[in-house]
């Protein structure tokens, strides 16, 4: 035996539609109709049909008072030939249906929205300030002094290399300096040759700038060459202010030239790096706004400018890639976080503004129930616009002034399409 599971989300609402309709013959036929004035049931299609009679040259449904060409329960099929501004009547029961049906209603409110392309991106660092410190010589690391986490300042030492190669080259900065002084000497008592000055003064220019090559100053290279026997050390220094992010140097550990010792980051500003969907390509461009939320840090937004969209479309995912760069000053984003990315692409003010939770989807399209009176509803199909933080804004279909069910709307939704399924309004 096969047991029929229905869930109560799926029952209640329609047991709220059928409340909504219960006994609505009865409350609007006109005193000596017989029971099935109203409604003639199980027409095939589902359709419930009402006696019609004409008002004012209109044509109406006495079931419901209402135009019958807009009897939105007698024909149901009506929702899916509507367009935009176009609505059909849902005349309920009494005038307290929607009331004990849970139905709030409301206007909508009137402010600013932002359109957007809402898209996933990953964070991670500006490749525009982050550097790998390498040791520019091989030797043997005699001081590291940069710890990870550790927030440095531009040029600021961060280890420090014993090195032979440096050594000799200091010793024969030392020897070129002294040789120089010596030609000046002799030149200057007429015994050397202004050959043998040129040549003295080239050599000590050479030695020097093999030295600055090596990040001496002028300064340090006058200090090495008054105090020869003294040990040389390299320091090596933070190419600009960070943060380290990575470290491999270890004190006494023998490293080569190029090694990298450091990984060094300004995280003052990170990158995102967006997936835009192939469709929503036409409505971004560089420089526009993008806000991020991140699942870890919840209740904030952070907020950049669109920087580079990508030349071409993955073929599988079919998204193009895109960088944002966004303000960290707090350092809060980190490398390798997800976010939500929304690229704002317009800004809408004075718009209409309602609850998700108002919006009824039906035959493809949007609709809103507009109330009438206290027992009727207009089910009217509208154009949305933007949506964000549940408010969806309405671009066509509504005026500010007309009151809708913003909560709790779906008994409405459910009245509206219920004969289909050959309940009608009442089953007498």
């Amino acid at each position: 035996m096969t047991t029929l599971t229905i869930s109560k989300m799926t029952v209640l609402p329609l047991v709220a539609a059928v409340a909504l309709l219960t006994a609505c013959s009865k409350q609007s036929e006109p005193a000596g109709h017989d029971d099935h004035a109203g409604h003639n049931h199980g027409e095939a299609g589902g359709e419930a049909k009402a006696h019609t009679e004409t008002k004012d040259g209109v044509l109406m449904c006495t079931g419901h008072n209402v135009p019958e060409a807009q009897c939105g329960i007698c024909k149901p099929q009506l929702a899916g030939t509507l367009k935009v501004g176009e609505s059909a009547k849902v005349r309920l029961a009494a005038n307290d249906s929607a009331a004990i049906a849970g139905v709030e209603t409301a206007k909508p409110s009137v402010g600013t929205i932002a359109d957007a392309v809402e898209c996933y991106a990953e964070l991670t660092f500006n490749q525009n300030k982050l550097a790998q410190i390498a040791a520019p010589v091989g030797g043997i690391l005699q001081d590291v002094s940069a710890d990870l986490g550790n927030k440095v300042e531009e040029k600021q030492p961060v280890a420090r290399i014993w090195s032979a190669s440096i050594a000799e080259a200091v010793a024969k900065a030392v020897l070129s300096h002294q040789t120089l002084d010596r030609e000046r000497k002799l030149r200057a008592e007429r015994v050397t040759s202004e050959k043998d000055l040129q040549q003295a003064e080239a050599d000590h220019r050479a030695a020097c700038q093999q030295l600055r090559t090596l990040g001496f100053t002028e300064e340090q290279i006058d200090v090495l060459g008054a105090k020869p026997h003294e040990q040389v050390l390299m320091e090596v220094r933070a190419p600009f202010a960070g943060e380290i992010v990575e470290r491999t140097a270890v004190r006494g550990a023998l490293v080569e030239a190029g090694k990298s010792l450091f990984t060094l980051a300004d995280r003052s500003v990170m990158w995102a790096m967006l997936n835009i969907p192939e469709s929503a390509l036409a409505r971004v461009k560089v420089g526009q706004t993008v806000e991020l939320r991140v699942e870890s840090l919840p209740g904030q937004t952070f907020t950049g400018k669109l920087t580079w969209i990508g030349a071409e479309v993955d073929e599988k995912s079919r998204m193009a890639r895109a960088r944002a760069g966004v303000a960290n000053p707090e350092g809060l984003l980190k490398s390798r976080m997800f976010a939500q990315a929304r690229i704002l692409t317009r800004n809408a003010e004075g718009a209409l503004l309602l609850p998700g939770s108002a919006i009824q989807r039906m035959e493809g399209k949007s609709f809103v129930f507009v109330k009438l009176a206290e027992d009727l509803f207009d089910a009217r199909v509208v154009r949305l616009g933007a949506k964000f933080d549940g408010k969806v804004e309405i671009v066509e279909g509504l005026k500010a002034q007309e009151v809708v069910a913003v909560n709790h709307a779906f008994p409405l939704k459910s009245a509206f399409l219920i004969s289909r399924l050959g309940a009608g309004c009442a089953d007498d």
